[in-house]
Order: structure tokens, then C-alpha cells, then sequence
């Protein structure tokens, strides 16, 4: 029930201004305040917000701007607090009628970081800024240099480091820059992380939570979501390992002995990425028949002179042929950043779409490359300015998706048509497509190895932040709990000594910024259900025709899909998200058999090959234990070789090292 002055207050209202009979009720007097003045403040109070936001994002050294920030950010706590305390702490909406009511004051009544006091909030605020600068100004030496001047000749995160991870093929350099990121980012991160998690906590206790992962699943509406995350999970992860064997085995050929013989792990930076989470960069050590044709039209958009803000254009013209609203002020430059900044500006470059909360102002943010990875990345974007757009008549506290995993799911159904060699055919990115067998177990490859190799850690990031939240594992343990589910969960190891000295999971873009990343596991799940319904209704995929697979399916054009989806999104948070579910595909529970029904080729291939291998999922020897055929020739060849790389590597840690200690040295010096 309302606080006894509000109630009062309420019942004033009725006697001085006479309100009709059918405004008597807390609950009809409370639905009047929603869709008046409530909207109005918080759409205002939020805009202001993120307007802030967006301003110390793009540029997050200047003084002013953090301070905005800082400024708005608990201005709008303070509105928060005051409009929960006078309307929304005591309400007993679950005994309300109207479901729209109900479902804005169950979002309400939470109040989120906004119920700690100023300082707790302004002391949790510059621990996530101070991280947030941390990782986006992060810089190291090139190897070639390791005392160099970081101002004038360091290397940033994007583009410099991860084009570092994606294209090199040197083991030493790859183990250099892996090294040396995780020095100068999550290792910095690890105090004003330990005071993010208790004040985080501290603020999910004032909600009534007992710590913030709970109160984060709160978001999800699922009695048993840690347990429904796991039995996903269990149902994709044979696929994954099938997957995981075929690459390691790809690796070892490729990097020989640098690759272990005694465990099934695969080294963290060998997989073309700077967290290992996906896969794709390696395509051409793992492709599975090298003269078949392959689907990567990096070097056809180069060729035909695309530039970010074209490769917007195409994207938003993909939306515009489902009959859905065009949205080019996404990627209107005068407002939106779709380009790295030449003026000396250090932004927060990982790509993300804005909602100014005023029904019309959305902005994406992203450093875009030419490249086919952030062609793909610029249509997942999208799907989030689309969504926002499809609920934006919705009230404000039900502007969001069904569940998080929503939001992130939509942009990638849609990739997962514009990934397909038929549509990239379709808007002349790929020329000489034979489409035989082998063609199409390499494009399900190259998309297995962004989806299929993902799952698991989309999976654990969360899992470990969960553990710390509760207490699960004390905080002298988190990086040696981060690796242990990195390699039970992932089969992905460090590829040298990891300490306590470290920060491993603030490496990782989600952790300082505080953002869930569950969303992105459920995400890849929901995208092939979606997928699924959205094909049928297409026409362009029929159950059990060879001749229109699952993975063939290209929804371009179809105003049915297009409708499909407009049903399912425009609702927003309005109904439970197995409503939405339901509406979008049928099935009121997620699911994996689309995932894998999309995959199953690929998944009898790899299963093939990995047996003819002789090796079970996860890289394990199915080999006779007295297997050991080697002459004493062969066996006197070999032993130097696995020394040889044992010593190699040892030496590279020892230089890394070095380098570091230097570094510090350095430092240490400058402060004297």
C-alpha cells in the first residue's frame, strides 16, 4: 500500500477538487500520475542524463564533462529516490488490475543504485569512471619499442590491439600483446572494483535484495533463471566442444608444439580475439576446406570503396525492406559518432545504440572499421534503435525489451540473414558462390565460430560476477576463480602464470562498465528461435526441405517477417517476455533446438572429423593407452622440439615480465 501521507494526500486531492468516483482508487489516481506528469519529469530528467552520459563517452578525459556527469548522475537519483518514496516504495502493485500499471510499478518499486545516500552514490560513481577511463585510455609499447612514449607512440585497444590480435600469427607477438593489456587495464582496476562491488551491494540490500546479482536477475522474471541458464547450456554444449576439438586440433597444426600435450585447453590468445570469446579471426587456420569458397567480404567492401556511414546506409535499408521505420538519424554524424575521432578526443570506442528518452533522439557510438566484423556488428546495433523505436509510445518505465536478452537478440537475428552468402550476394558483396557442400559447412563455420564459439563465455562472465556478488568466492581468490571457469566452462587457459597481482575480468570491456552480460548468452539463444519464426513466416525456411535449410534463410524484403516483428517488439516491457516469446515464435520457453537445427551440418562434420582424429569432444586422446608406435629416431626428434617451445615460451613470459618491471621502474621513478 502507499506511505499514510500519500494516501492523505491522495484523499485531499478528492475533497478539494472533487475527482470523479472512478478516480477513487490508489490505483486509478496512481495510472493518472504515470501517463501525466510522472512521464513528463522522468523523460526530461532522464534525456539530461544521458545526454551527460553520451558527452563524457565520447570524451572521457575532459575534467568538465566527467563532472557533468557526475552532476546528472545523482541529480537524477535524486529524482528517482524522492518520486519512489512519495508514490512507488510501499505499493502493493501485485494486487492492482491493470496489467500496464502493474508492470510499470514493478520496474518502479525497485530503485536500483539510486536508494544509496549522495556520497555512497557519488563514491560508486567515480569507482565506475575511474575504470571506465582506465580501460578506454589504456595504452601499451609496441613490442618492437617496450619503453616507448605512450602518448606519442602507444598502442590503443581499438584499432591498434585487437587488429594486433585478429591478424597477427607470430606467437610471440600475440602473447606480448595479451600480456601487456591485461597490465595496463584490469590490473588497475582491482581496488576501485573491490569498492564497486560492496557499494553495489550495499544498494541492492537497500532494495531489498541480499546482493547485486540478484538484483540484477530480477530483470529477467524468472524464479529459476541461474538453473535455466545452465540447462541451455547442458543442451548447446556438445555442440561447442565438437567445435572447441576441431579448432584445437586446426591450432596445433598450425602452432605445433607452443600448443600443450598434456591438457584440452586452448591457449587464450591464439583465437584471434583479445578475450578468446570469438573465433572468426582465425578462419583462415581452421576453415574446413581451404578451395572452397569462403563468405569474409572484408576485401570486397574495401574494393568497392564503402566507408562507415555506407555500411549504416546498407543496414538501415535491410530494416527499411521489412516494412520497418527507416532510422538514419542513428547514424546522423552531426549528433552520432560512427568514426573513430581524429581531433585528440579518447572515447569509449566498444559500439553501442542510445535512447535519449524523448521518443525521437537515438544515436549509435562506434568506432567502425571496414571491415565484415563490424558489418555484421552495425545491423546488431541497429536492431537496438529499432527496438527503441518500435516501444517508444510506450510509457517510460516500459520502455525497455521483454528482458534484456531481448534487446540483444534482435540486431542478431537479423545478422544472422545478412551473414548468409545469399543476401551478401544479393547486394553485390559476394561474387562466385558455388553454394556445393563444402561452401556451406565453411559459411556455417564461419558463423559457428562467432555464435557456437561464444557461448560460454557469454556464459561465465556473469557466473563469476555472480560468485563475487554473493560472496561465493573471496575477493583474495576472483582471478584464480575467473580462470577456473575459463577453463571448465570455456577449455581456454592463460597462456602463462596468472597471480592475485592481476585483474583478468577487467580486461574485459562489461566489467568495468558495469553492464550485464547474461543479456548476451540469452541473446544467442533467442536469435535462432526468432530466426526460426521469422524465416517461416518468410516463406524462405520449411521444416524438413533440404532444399530451404534453416541456414540458408535470408529474410530481406519480407513485409511478414517484418510484421512478425513489429508485433513482438513494439509491446516493449509491457508483457512478460514469454508473452512476447509466444508472440514472436510460439514457444513460451527459450530454447537451443533452433541454434541447433541451424548448425546440425556443421555439427555432423565436425563430429566426423573429430573422430577420424582420433579425439573425443573437448580434445581428449581416444587413442590406445600403449600407443606408442614412434622409433626411438622419431621419439629423439621430438624431445627437443617440445623442450625447444617449452623454453621459447618461458623466455616470452620472462620478457613480458621484464618489460613490465621496467615500466613500473620507470614510473617509480617519474613520482620521485
Amino acid at each position: 500500500m502507499l506511505r499514510t501521507e500519500s494516501v492523505l494526500f491522495l484523499l485531499l486531492v478528492d475533497v478539494l477538487f472533487c475527482v470523479p468516483q472512478h478516480f477513487s482508487t490508489v490505483e486509478d489516481k496512481l495510472s493518472a500520475y504515470l501517463a501525466t506528469e510522472y512521464e513528463t519529469m522522468v523523460s526530461e530528467a532522464c534525456r539530461k542524463y544521458s545526454l551527460a552520459s553520451w558527452n563524457y563517452q565520447t570524451d572521457v578525459e575532459n575534467k568538465t564533462k566527467v563532472q557533468e556527469l557526475e552532476n546528472q548522475t545523482l541529480a537524477f537519483a535524486e529524482f528517482e529516490k524522492e518520486q519512489w518514496q512519495q508514490y512507488f516504495s510501499n505499493v502493493t502493485w501485485e494486487d492492482f488490475e491493470d496489467e500496464t500499471v502493474k508492470r510499470q510499478l514493478r520496474t518502479l518499486s525497485v530503485l536500483g543504485v539510486s536508494a544509496l545516500d549522495n556520497a555512497e552514490l557519488s563514491e560508486l560513481n567515480g569507482c565506475e569512471t575511474r575504470m571506465t577511463t582506465i580501460y578506454s585510455s589504456a595504452k601499451i609499447c609496441p613490442i618492437t619499442n617496450g619503453t616507448c612514449d605512450l602518448a606519442t607512440e602507444g598502442l590503443s585497444l581499438d584499432p591498434d590491439l585487437e587488429g594486433i590480435m585478429s591478424t597477427s600469427r607470430d606467437y610471440v607477438t600475440l602473447l606480448y600483446t595479451w600480456f601487456m593489456w591485461r597490465e595496463v587495464s584490469g590490473a588497475k582496476m582491482r581496488e576501485d572494483y573491490k569498492k564497486y562491488v560492496e557499494l553495489s551491494n550495499l544498494a541492492a540490500n537497500k532494495n531489498g535484495f541480499s546482493d547485486n546479482g540478484e538484483m540484477w536477475r530480477y530483470e529477467f522474471e524468472s524464479e529459476n533463471f541461474v538453473e535455466d541458464m545452465m540447462k541451455l547450456w547442458t543442451q548447446v554444449e556438445p555442440l561447442y566442444l565438437e567445435l572447441h576439438t576441431f579448432v584445437r586440433r586446426k591450432l596445433k597444426d598450425f602452432y605445433g608444439n607452443f600448443i600443450s600435450d598434456n591438457d584440452n585447453y586452448i591457449p587464450a590468445h591464439l583465437l584471434g580475439n583479445m578475450w578468446a570469446q570469438s573465433w572468426e579471426n582465425i578462419y583462415d587456420i581452421v576453415k574446413p576446406f581451404p578451395n572452397a569458397t569462403g563468405v569474409d567480404v572484408t576485401k570486397s567492401l574495401n574494393d568497392q570503396g564503402y566507408r562507415p556511414l555506407k555500411m549504416f546506409q546498407v543496414s538501415d535499408e535491410f530494416y527499411k525492406s521489412l516494412g520497418l521505420p527507416e532510422n538514419s538519424m542513428s547514424y546522423d554524424e552531426s549528433v552520432a559518432l560512427i568514426e573513430k575521432p581524429e581531433d585528440g578526443r579518447v572515447v569509449v570506442c566498444h559500439a553501442s545504440a542510445w535512447d535519449f528518452c524523448d521518443r525521437r533522439d537515438f544515436r549509435i557510438k562506434m568506432c567502425t572499421k571496414v571491415n565484415m566484423e563490424d558489418f555484421i556488428t552495425i545491423h546488431h546495433e541497429m536492431g537496438h534503435i529499432q527496438y527503441y523505436i518500435q516501444y517508444k509510445d510506450q510509457p517510460y518505465a516500459l520502455r525497455a525489451g521483454a528482458n534484456p536478452g531481448f534487446h540483444e537478440a534482435v540486431g542478431d537475428t537479423i545478422a544472422l540473414s545478412v551473414a548468409t552468402p545469399q543476401h551478401l550476394q544479393k547486394i553485390g558483396l559476394l561474387e562466385d558462390y558455388a553454394d556445393t557442400e563444402e561452401d556451406n559447412i565453411n559459411a556455417l563455420m564461419q558463423i559457428a565460430l562467432q555464435k557456437v564459439a561464444f557461448l560460454p563465455f557469454g556464459l561465465l562472465i556473469d557466473m563469476w560476477r555472480w560468485d563475487v556478488f554473493s560472496g561465493k568466492v573471496n575477493e583474495s581468490q576472483w582471478n584464480a576463480h575467473w580462470w577456473s571457469l575459463r577453463e571448465s566452462i570455456q577449455k581456454v587457459k592463460a597462456p602463462g602464470p596468472r597471480s592475485e597481482l592481476y585483474f583478468d575480468p577487467g580486461a574485459k570491456y562489461h566489467v568495468p562498465a558495469n553492464s550485464q552480460y547474461i543479456s548476451y548468452f540469452v541473446a544467442h539463444i533467442l536469435q535462432f528461435q526468432f530466426h526460426k519464426s521469422l524465416c517461416i513466416a518468410a516463406g524462405e525456411y520449411e521444416p524438413n526441405n533440404p532444399d530451404k535449410p534453416l541456414h540458408k534463410c535470408d529474410i530481406y524484403n519480407s513485409a511478414e517477417a517484418g510484421q512478425l516483428l513489429r508485433d513482438g517488439l513494439s509491446p516493449g516491457s509491457s508483457r512478460h517476455w514469454r508473452e512476447a516469446l509466444f508472440v514472436m515464435t510460439g514457444e513460451r520457453e527459450m530454447n537451443g533446438a533452433a541454434l541447433l537445427e541451424y548448425f546440425q551440418p556443421l555439427y555432423e562434420f565436425l563430429k566426423a572429423e573429430n573422430d577420424d582424429g582420433s579425439t573425443t569432444a573437448a580434445g581428449t586422446s581416444t587413442t590406445s593407452g600403449n600407443y606408442n608406435s614412434n622409433t626411438e629416431e622419431d621419439t629423439d626428434q621430438t624431445v627437443p622440439i617440445v623442450i625447444g617451445a617449452v623454453l621459447l615460451a618461458v623466455v616470452v613470459v620472462v620478457i613480458v615480465g621484464y618489460l613490465i618491471f621496467r615500466r613500473r621502474a620507470a614510473k617509480r621513478n617519474e613520482s620521485v
